[in-house]
């Protein structure tokens, strides 16, 4: 097995992380984790000392044991991993941080997109609301055409397009964005999202990283009047990006 890390994907044979190998092959991740390492599947190491692999390699082992399904799994697995959702939209209406290509890879790799609500996710977004006594919270994940809450309070829906995305502004920077009033900001005053419902009026949104420091969304909390944060708010605030942070961080190791 080579341990020369390949430039990049193509389109006829995009890389694969082992969560998305074990996902075509219809196995654990241990098990594939067991088959990479045997060289049962060829693969080689990021420079973070990750595994991955070439969907031809993850073919050829499905071609050995279920020709009759394999090349309907495959076309499933190439379709999730080269989605356009993950891919750099040209001349965006939004603004994009310099590794947002590398950013949306991350996020793709994940699989946290889509996935069903976790109470891990779901207790901080009600702490946040607790803690500040704002109306709304969410855990916000930005791929390249909309924003998804991982988890939410205080909103009933589940996405929105990515340029009405406060987040957007969000993953420019590590340190947090508050928004005090929308209407006085000129980056939001005629978004939808002020504009009409939920007619917001106060941001304030601390960015979310995996494993490689890449930030994949915000915890943020929302209200509908202009106001502002105490310090200890906002040092609570810190304190449950961090808990966010920590279990995106474990998943991506555990992988």
């Amino acid at each position: 097995m080579t341990e020369i890390l390949p430039d990049k994907s193509t389109d006829d044979d995009p890389i694969l992380t082992t969560r998305s190998a074990a996902r075509l092959l219809g196995v654990a991740v241990s098990t594939a984790q067991q088959w990479i390492e045997c060289g049962r599947i060829a693969s080689w190491k990021t420079p973070g000392g990750h595994r991955r692999v070439r969907l031809s390699a993850v073919q050829k082992l499905l071609d050995s044991q279920t020709p009759a399904t394999a090349p309907e799994s495959a076309a499933r697995v190439r379709s999730e991993v080269m989605d356009p959702e993950f891919q750099c939209v040209p001349d965006p209406s939004y603004p994009v941080p310099d590794d947002e290509s590398r950013r949306l890879r991350a996020l793709a790799a994940s699989g946290l997109i889509d996935s069903a609500p976790e109470r891990q996710f779901d207790r901080l977004t009600w702490l946040a609301t607790r803690i500040t006594q704002a109306p709304m919270a969410l855990v916000s994940l930005l791929t390249s055409r909309r924003q998804w809450f991982k988890s939410r309070v205080g909103l009933d829906v589940a996405e929105t397009p990515r340029e009405w995305a406060f987040c957007s502004h969000a993953i420019l920077n590590d340190a947090p964005l508050i928004v005090e009033d929308a209407v006085e900001d000129e980056r939001f005053r005629n978004n939808p999202l002020v504009t009409g419902v939920p007619f917001i009026r106060f941001y304030a949104g601390f960015p979310l990283y995996d494993k490689d420091e890449r930030k994949l969304g915000t915890l943020c909390v929302l209200d509908q009047v202009p106001r502002k944060l105490t310090s200890e708010q906002m040092d609570a605030l810190h304190e449950l990006a961090a808990i966010a942070t920590e279990e995106i961080k474990r998943r991506g190791l555990l992988e």
